[in-house]
């Protein structure tokens, strides 16, 4: 029985500093794997964060250049018909709009919604200019019923969705 005592008086006070060791070394370890991930995240967030502020910012111009009275400054041509300029309007939206798709990886869902919907909105307001407008009507007829139709509209869906991008980008700082 003595001899138990004797091995135990070395082997238990081993058993505690193993035990000891063991658990700071594992919380050690998890302390440095912690910090590694905010390192990678850290690190990751430089590198994205100006991407995605030029996201925002490629949106911001798609919109600016989609709002009906830039649309028509750039797009219109003397001597087109109303369906000419109609087609022309549309075709630039699509291809403003397109170019940008990719834009969409690094905004929320909700942004790129309001992108989407403005798009449409736009091409939508496009559509009701020309029906209100006789066969004949010229591409200046169409700049002056889409001019109107904007200076009426209380906020053009660009603009809410520029609005939009702004705040979402306010809350990133």
């Amino acid at each position: 029985m003595n001899e138990i005592l004797e091995i135990a008086k070395y082997v238990l006070p081993s058993l505690v500093v193993l035990a000891t060791t063991y658990i700071l070394i594992r919380n050690f370890l998890d302390i440095e794997h912690k910090r590694k991930l905010v390192d990678v995240k850290v690190g990751g967030q430089k590198i994205i964060t100006p991407i995605r502020l030029q996201a925002y910012e490629r949106l911001a111009l798609l919109l600016e250049r989609i709002s009906p009275s830039n649309l028509v400054i750039r797009v219109s041509k003397s001597k087109t018909t109303a369906q000419q300029l109609q087609m022309d309007l549309m075709n630039n939206v699509r291809s403003e709009f397109d170019h940008n798709l990719s834009q969409q990886v690094y905004v929320s869902d909700e942004a790129w919604e309001m992108v989407k919907n403005s798009k449409e909105e736009i091409i939508k307001m496009i559509t009701i200019a020309v029906s209100k407008l006789p066969e004949e009507a010229t591409g200046k007829d169409l700049c002056s019923v889409l001019l109107e139709m904007e200076y009426r509209t209380e906020k053009l869906p660009t603009t809410a969705a520029i609005e939009y991008l702004k705040n979402e980008v306010r809350q990133m700082f």
